[in-house]
């Protein structure tokens, strides 16, 4: 069974979590720049409230046996500080049912 997990972290943060996926031996990535809020409603700066701000969001999908390594991973290369910061992000995991190859058209297992 394969784990679908989607990391939404702060624009600085993304090519740390890209760097240690990598380093972890988690290579395959797929990354968006995407524009949201959480808990926070936005930042507001003097009388200028910004709705929705600046993310990336990486996703990967990995064996289901792998993914608390690599949700570890993400969240400690992702977090601000040493006990992180309102706005660095959230991961959400699902199950992925099937996966198939473009090119060839195959199933994988």
């Amino acid at each position: 069974m394969k784990t679908m997990i989607r990391a939404i972290v702060r624009p600085e943060k993304s090519d740390d979590v890209r760097a240690a996926l990598l380093e972890a031996g988690y290579p395959a990535i797929t990354k968006m720049e995407v524009f949201g809020r959480g808990k926070q409603r936005g930042l507001k700066v003097g009388a200028v409230t910004y709705d929705e701000l600046p993310k990336v969001m990486l996703i990967s999908v990995v064996p289901e046996e792998e993914k608390d390594i690599v949700i570890r991973t993400i969240m400690d290369s992702a977090r601000t500080g040493e006990k992180g910061a309102y706005g660095d992000g959230k991961i959400f995991v699902s199950p992925v049912e099937e996966v198939y190859t473009v090119s060839s058209g195959t199933r994988e297992a």
